[in-house]
């Protein structure tokens, strides 16, 4: 993570290596939403939690926004590093995989652990939230409001964040079991 510029995370390439992966094994979207849920089927029938919706996926074509869990799913599928999906990325790094998940587990961001590492960096550097948040482009309750963050925040925004730290996505994301 050499380059310290930060770079917008291309959910709209995502979604066309999505669409390309789909059109290549025939499948609908439906059909893609069932392969990503079925990477996790153990946990999926021991925690009986909902699916993934088709239209998680097909929304980002009219809106090229995505949570950073749901795009988990999604990377998981396409076997590729969330930083082959920052603009201007020439492909996948191996540096950068992401961590392993069998059936028994699922992909997931520690909110937790992003927060307390940039919240460490923030006050190592003497930056307010404000100060943060005018680097990162968004508002302050978006970088505090991780601290509780139950679920996701926006892909593009957690990964401006782990480019502001110096640091892989990969860093911040673990093989869960719940």
């Amino acid at each position: 993570m050499e380059d310290r510029r930060i770079r917008p995370f291309d959910v709209a390439a995502l979604y066309a290596a999505l669409d390309n992966k789909r059109t290549e094994l025939g499948l609908s979207w439906n059909g893609v939403a069932g392969q990503l849920w079925e990477l996790s089927s153990e946990l999926n029938d021991r925690r009986k939690d909902h699916p993934i919706s088709p239209a998680t996926l097909t929304n980002m074509a009219r809106n090229p926004r995505t949570s950073c869990q749901h795009a988990l799913f999604m990377l998981r599928w396409l076997g590729r590093a969330p930083e082959s999906f920052l603009v201007g990325a020439t492909g996948d790094d191996d540096s950068v995989t992401l961590p392993a998940a069998g059936p028994d587990r699922r992909l997931r961001w520690a909110l937790k652990i992003l927060y307390a590492a940039m919240d460490e960096r923030r006050r190592q550097d003497g930056l307010t939230w404000s100060d943060l948040a005018t680097v990162l482009g968004c508002s302050p309750n978006q970088l505090t409001g991780l601290r509780t963050a139950k679920f996701a925040t926006g892909m593009d925004l957690a990964m401006r964040i782990v480019q502001w730290l110096g640091q892989p996505a990969a860093h911040f994301v673990y093989a869960a079991t719940w």
